[in-house]
């Protein structure tokens, strides 16, 4: 497996990650939906310290009624930003194209992750080098409808 890209500038990944968003919800997710052919949902959550919301876009798997979400910011050494949002404030808004959702985000046990990590890397198969790059275990989320 080739060794996955170096992580850009986090201005760089707002940058994106604001134009993203702005793109997505203009076009109703018709443009910039897929990152290297994984989905891309609109996450919205409320910051853990300012009780903002914020607004992300991110990969994402569908598993039935759930929505997967893998905290894996590239194989960094720490969580990003958002893993603390969701588990301090575990009420999202998950947008798919034109749906919107309101859901309850969850971290997945071991046990749940050891079933669905191979569907989130069938997915996305970077998230296992992602995994290999890094000492810490990398959270996946299990959203589901409220």
């Amino acid at each position: 497996m080739s060794e996955p890209p170096a992580l850009p500038s986090k201005r760089v990944i707002r940058f994106f990650t604001a134009l993203n968003v702005l793109v997505y919800r203009l076009t109703g997710g018709r443009l910039m939906n897929r990152f290297e052919g994984a989905p891309i949902c609109l996450v919205t959550m409320t910051g853990r310290r300012s009780g903002k919301r914020k607004t992300l876009a991110l990969m994402y798997t569908a598993h039935g009624e759930d929505v997967l979400l893998v905290a894996s910011l590239g194989g960094a050494p720490q969580h990003p930003a958002w893993y603390y949002n969701l588990k301090a404030h575990p009420q999202v808004e998950i947008q798919a194209g034109r749906v919107r959702r309101r859901m309850l985000a969850r971290e997945a046990s071991s046990e749940e992750k050891r079933t669905l990590w191979p569907v989130a890397v069938a997915n996305y198969k970077s998230f296992a080098a992602y995994q290999e790059r890094t000492s810490r275990e990398i959270p996946l989320f299990v959203c589901s409808p409220v």
